[in-house]
């Protein structure tokens, strides 16, 4: 990986001739949250949440345990084919929209699909994981005590400036630089920088300007990311010592709390900041914040958050799912997901407990009701089998599709995912010259004479396109790591363009 010599770090210090920076004063609206209780003891570390419902949790025993949406255990074991066994899990990071990276005693571990795979390049990182951040291109960083590290394609490579390891990251957040590019932002030695993709598989240290400048003492402590939707970009927030800062498309703010910020969280287009005891989130699609109330949180440790608004927190010695409503989960479209069929299979699954009085989906300006149980947005076969949605009339470009579940109280809960419809090319793609060679290089270890289903051929790859489509889409799939987006859209079209030999 090609990397720019030029590394500017941001200096952050008092000047009273500077201007002040424009302030954001919110309003938070105090509601009783949903809560949904684990049914073990999860340890005080970082873990995965998953916007379909659950997540990954290292436990206070030293074990991995996989959640699901009420909050009882679901299966998680070592895979057969794995030449180690994991060992006590220290913490769980995110990897993708379905996957997970756990740290444990003798090394990482992907958590996928129920299972827990230890990935070919494992051997290069030992235990020293600090953060984990995702890209729009698909690429996977790791912020670990020996620098900073890409994953994509299956192939970890170091990023370095001057030959030199970025050693000391704490944190890390994709969202857009000052320019628009595509932006890694990370903080290292209480100093915030930035990585800027300028081309496939370049990146650059630019420096950071036009910072709103820290009071004497006052340091950056954390970072979080928000993912771009069809109204915005995706915006950078800081947390420093003293106050809350954001980074959206027209420059640096302060976020001015009643209230002390002692930690923030974020995912999807949902922020979660702990202040002086009180419980905050913030809704950025729907530029509102509320504050948690009927909960005592003066023992409060965040652990997680997905992209639906659902934090995971240890409350004391419980650790709860925070929801501020039943908010019904998505299957079939990923949050940030590029959809090239002209249709999916689009199912929701909503919160356990009181069925909803009624359930809309919206999209493009278009309400389709459905039933349940399945409340498939393409209806439902007689046999129950979903039915997938068409998209074709969709104009190309960024959509959001709404889920809307009402009650008989009067209340309702929406889930809203982003999305990115670039519909199929006229140009025909063939097994042999388009996917034969992604097979080869990303699937054939383990589907070849592995241990996983056999995919060794254009007839196996065609008998099995929708498996190996959702597979891909959900990043559960190759074990080693997702497949870069435009890979994801190749094998996509071939499938929905007849999969041609």
């Amino acid at each position: 990986m090609r990397v720019s010599p030029l590394l500017v770090a941001a200096l952050l210090s008092a000047c009273d001739s500077m201007p002040s920076v424009p302030q954001d004063h919110p309003s938070p609206q105090p509601f009783e949250p949903v809560q949904v209780r684990a049914e073990v003891d999860v340890a005080p570390a970082p873990g995965f949440a998953d916007q379909t419902g659950g997540g990954i949790f290292a436990t206070a025993d030293g074990g991995v345990v996989r959640l699901r949406l009420d909050g009882t255990r679901a299966a998680l074991e070592s895979h057969p084919g794995n030449t180690v066994t994991p060992g006590p899990a220290r913490a769980v990071y995110r990897m993708g929209p379905g996957s997970a990276l756990v740290e444990a005693d003798n090394g990482l571990f992907l958590a996928q699909s129920g299972w827990l795979i230890a990935p070919p390049w494992r051997e290069v990182l030992s235990t020293g994981l600090a953060a984990t951040a995702t890209t729009p291109d698909g690429a996977v960083w790791l912020g670990h005590a020996s620098g900073l590290y890409r994953l994509q394609d299956g192939a970890l490579s170091a990023l370095k400036v001057n030959g030199q390891a970025l050693e000391g990251i704490t944190a890390l957040a994709s969202a857009p630089a000052e320019d628009g590019a595509q932006g890694l932002w990370f903080l290292r030695q209480e100093t915030l920088s930035v990585a800027v993709r300028t081309a496939p598989g370049t990146w650059q240290m630019r420096q950071i300007t036009q910072l709103p400048l820290l009071q004497e003492g006052e340091r950056v402590v954390g970072l979080a990311g928000l993912g771009a939707s069809e109204k915005a970009k995706g915006e950078l927030w800081a947390l420093t010592s003293e106050r809350l800062l954001r980074r959206a498309g027209d420059g640096w703010r302060e976020v001015a709390l009643a209230r002390k910020p002692e930690q923030v969280l974020a995912a999807g287009r949902f922020v979660w900041v702990k202040a002086d005891g009180k419980l905050l989130t913030h809704d950025a699609e729907a530029g509102t914040w509320g504050e948690v109330s009927g909960v005592d949180t003066r023992e409060l440790r965040f652990l997680a958050a997905d992209e639906s608004g659902c934090a995971w927190v240890q409350l004391g010695a419980d650790t709860v799912a925070l929801s501020r409503g039943p908010v019904p989960r998505v299957l079939g479209l990923l949050e940030g997901t590029q959809v090239v069929e002209d249709s999916l299979v689009v199912r929701a699954r909503v919160v356990p407990g009181v069925a909803p009085l009624s359930f809309t989906y919206e999209v493009a300006g278009v309400e389709v009701p459905v039933r349940g149980p399945s409340y498939s947005l393409g209806g439902t076969e007689a046999d129950g089998t979903p039915k997938p949605y068409s998209f074709v009339g969709l104009e190309p470009g960024p959509h959001t599709l709404t889920a809307v579940a009402r009650y008989a109280d009067g209340t309702e809960a929406r889930r809203s995912v982003s999305f990115d419809y670039q519909p199929l090319t006229t140009v025909a793609l063939g097994w042999d010259k388009d996917i034969r060679p992604v097979h080869e290089a990303r699937c054939a270890k383990c589907h070849t004479t592995g241990p996983a289903r056999p995919l060794s051929t254009y007839a196996l790859w065609k008998d099995n396109a929708e498996l190996i489509i959702a597979a891909v889409k959900d990043q559960r799939m190759p074990a080693d790591g997702p497949l870069d987006p435009q890979l994801i859209s190749l094998i996509q079209r071939w499938a929905a363009t007849g999969a041609n030999p």
